[in-house]
């Protein structure tokens, strides 16, 4: 019988085999490393991207703050220019008013009738006065109420006086002020 050697084919196997295990794990180690390093190089773009988009939103909303803090400053003095408007309009209001309605009043007093108080508190105007007859005292009443300043007229007291030793009614009156639209 021949018997052959064949250790040493067994030991060039091993070394083979090892060093094709090796080659293998030294593949892997920098599949993984090349792996690893895209993954890295991928999430750091994504990274950078953000943080750039983060920068570009961060300058807008400030853009857009100095926007709203004109606006609301132009909000502001258009609120003031409308408060200083109205106060304008109540005063050329009023500063009509009580001339208009005192020539109103001068124009309903007739011939014969002489006013001796006026009082006006609040929108309500209180006159006396002395007349030579109740005609007088109702044409007066008719005359401020055609005149379209005063409403409700109305009369509290008529009684008989001596003006000067002359018989003459004594009155008093009471009405409202009309509001004027401007």
């Amino acid at each position: 019988m021949i018997k052959i050697n064949l250790l040493p084919l067994r030991a060039s196997k091993k070394k083979e085999s090892a060093r094709q295990q090796l080659a293998i794990l030294v593949l892997s180690v920098v599949g993984v490393l090349l792996v690893g390093l895209a993954i890295y190089g991928v999430l750091l773009g994504k990274v950078s991207a953000a943080k750039s988009q983060i920068e570009n939103s961060e300058a807008e909303l400030r853009t857009l703050r100095a926007k709203i803090g004109t606006i609301n400053n132009i909000k502001k003095l258009q609120a003031d220019v409308k408060k200083k408007l109205d106060v304008l309009s109540q005063l050329r209001h009023e500063k009509s008013g009580p001339a208009a309605r005192l020539a109103a009043l001068s124009d309903s007093v007739p011939e014969k009738l002489w006013l001796t108080r006026y009082a006006e508190a609040g929108g309500s105007i209180a006159v006396s006065g002395v007349a030579f007859n109740e005609e007088l005292i109702a044409l007066f009443m008719r005359n401020l109420a055609a005149s379209g300043a005063f409403a409700n007229v109305e009369l509290q007291v008529s009684e008989q006086a001596d003006a000067g030793g002359v018989k003459a009614k004594r009155f008093d009156l009471a009405f409202q002020i009309k509001e004027q639209k401007p």
